[in-house]
């Protein structure tokens, strides 16, 4: 089921408090019928979700078309970025009066809220995909094993995912070493750049991966117990994976579709092999839940814990619609 959603030159004025959800293929997900849920849930009742449909990599023009709607539009509350998140950013730096240290050092924003100083640049993936990590990822993981992370896509998840699993306080519990591939090189040696600003000393290699053979490499060179994730938005917001059906994932690792939607090649493929290699398999839905509860909160200022009843509620009042 889709639902109703608009573009750059659709936008038109809210008449009740309204979130937008600016992606790709936003009247499939889950979001839409969810939101509702959670809306008579934390009290905000009468709020409206809005998808807002954009090409990959769309012209600038349109990612400042809906942000500059959004701030000057009274009952437009803010956005959660997917996808974009990276070349939004790019695009409509000047118009966000501040932003977060977190959205500054990564070049990216997957959060718009406003407040009375103006529109507010938000990066909340490094906290959503962090609790998300920590839900499927046993503490000690990494020190126990020596085991590596491979994430495939170089954008705005990738960014907050290795800064999470890189960060210097988790002490020896990091990846041993930490690999990123993705097909253009514009987007990893952007990536690069942030790492440089990170002052980690976790090593980090970059693959250029235009076709499936050289992120199948990649997985092959990991270490046992490593971390495979599909952050490409392959088999959500485009068809397939960006792995072949031959790639073989670590015995003992760990496999992560951050899609919880779509055809799912990728979670397929490490499902046929679950038993085999004895690999943990996650979807994206403890990342979807995070991400949009992160976001709400922010938009709206109201309190959404991370952990705990409230937030198990909020969890099975989306299991419903799933």
């Amino acid at each position: 089921m889709s639902f109703p959603v608009m573009t750059s030159t659709t936008l038109r004025p809210a008449e009740a408090p309204t979130l937008y959800f600016i992606g790709v293929t936003t009247g499939r997900s889950s979001i839409q019928k969810v939101f509702p849920r959670w809306a008579g849930r934390l009290g905000l009742d009468g709020a409206r979700l809005q998808g807002v449909d954009l090409p990959l990599h769309a012209d600038p023009g349109e990612y400042r078309r809906v942000v500059e709607f959004i701030a000057s539009d009274e009952l437009s509350m803010g956005a959660l970025v997917t996808t974009h998140k990276i070349d939004l950013y790019r695009a409509c730096a000047d118009l966000f009066d501040i932003v977060d240290p977190h959205a500054k050092m990564m070049g990216e924003t997957s959060c718009l809220s406003k407040s009375e100083l103006g529109l507010v640049a938000h990066a909340k993936d490094p906290i959503s995909s962090g609790l998300a990590l920590d839900a499927f990822i046993p503490a000690g993981h990494w020190a126990a094993t020596g085991a590596e992370a491979l994430s495939m896509g170089a954008g705005g998840s990738t960014i907050a995912i290795t800064w999470y699993l890189s960060r210097p306080e988790r002490g020896a519990d990091r990846p041993s070493r930490i690999v990123v591939t993705n097909r253009s090189q514009e987007r990893l040696d952007h990536l690069r750049a942030v790492h440089e600003r990170l002052g980690t000393d976790t090593p980090f290699d970059y693959v250029l991966a235009p076709e499936t053979p050289r992120n199948d490499a990649a997985v092959a060179a990991l270490a046992p117990g490593s971390l495979v994730v599909n952050a490409t938005g392959l088999g959500k917001d485009a068809p397939g994976s960006p792995l072949g059906d031959a790639a073989r994932f670590p015995r003992g690792g760990l496999a992560w579709d951050l899609n919880y939607r779509g055809d799912l090649v990728f979670l397929r493929q490490a499902r046929a092999q679950r038993e085999e290699r004895d690999l943990h398999v996650e979807d994206g839905w403890t990342y979807f839940l995070h991400g949009w509860t992160q976001v709400i909160a922010e938009v709206f200022h109201i309190a959404i814990p991370e952990t705990g009843p409230e937030f198990d509620t909020l969890s099975e009042l989306a299991q419903a619609t799933r």
